[in-house]
């Protein structure tokens, strides 16, 4: 999946959104998993790394606002796919790539 690079450039008031909104659907209930899941805290460690990687190989500093974009991106390009948010409970020990991604975002921004 080919992640857009963040919708470009996003203030820090649209940042600060889009960073609470993704804790909010998915990252509080995913990260309280993942403390006591280890494969998932494991799995979050690894996206997050590659995440990390992502942005600092545009040239961008890694900041609110570049997570946000990467976020925005990545929902952008998954949805492109036929992926969409789960509107049912989460099984966080089955989650799949784009979420366990989105939680590695929540971990970064935090």
């Amino acid at each position: 999946m080919n992640i857009r690079a963040g919708a470009g450039r996003i203030d820090r008031h649209t940042a600060e959104v889009t960073l609470s909104s993704l804790m909010s659907e998915f990252g509080q209930t995913g990260l309280a998993v993942a403390a006591v899941v280890p494969g998932l805290a494991a799995a979050i460690d690894q996206h997050a790394a590659a995440v990390r990687d992502s942005i600092r190989a545009t040239g961008r500093p890694m900041t609110r606002a570049g997570l946000a974009g990467y976020a925005t991106g990545l929902r952008e390009a998954a949805t492109d796919h036929g992926w969409s948010a789960p509107d049912t409970p989460i099984d966080w020990t089955r989650a799949d790539w784009v979420l366990v991604r989105l939680i590695a975002v929540c971990v970064l921004s935090s």
